[in-house]
């Protein structure tokens, strides 16, 4: 299994709490510092406090969805370099491209990867 070469800090922006326990569980034990935020306002407000290495957003959360969370970084010139990675179930072609065109890196299907998949996926989106 890959390592991180340097511990890494990760938003997960994610409202399932099974879902973003498993991610922050695995992405811990691999010696990052892993933070939660289980609704788009939450994202913004821990970005206050906490700057990311990459976040890991899901679009479906409650009170601010993930292509608004996406657009307000995107609008903001001191969070708009952080690598986003979409984690969703939504895989249509129309939410990826928007995902995309929202400045997005990657967009995954959550119900097809594995953890071990999804290291290295953002391993390969840090520096």
């Amino acid at each position: 299994m890959l390592r991180w070469t340097d511990m890494a800090k990760i938003l997960i922006a994610e409202d399932d709490r099974f879902l973003s326990t498993a991610f922050q569980i695995k992405l811990t034990k691999l010696g990052n510092e892993v933070k939660i935020a289980g609704d788009g306002n939450a994202v913004l407000e821990i970005l206050k406090t906490f700057t990311p290495d990459i976040i890991l957003l899901d679009l479906i959360m409650p009170v601010k969805d993930g292509f608004g969370v996406l657009e307000d970084l995107k609008a903001n010139k001191i969070l708009e370099t952080i690598p986003v990675v979409i984690s969703s179930n939504l895989g249509e072609k129309e939410e990826i491209d928007k995902g995309l065109a929202l400045g997005a890196r990657d967009f995954i299907v959550k119900n097809s990867i594995s953890l071990e998949d999804l290291d290295k996926k953002l391993k390969s989106y840090i520096k």
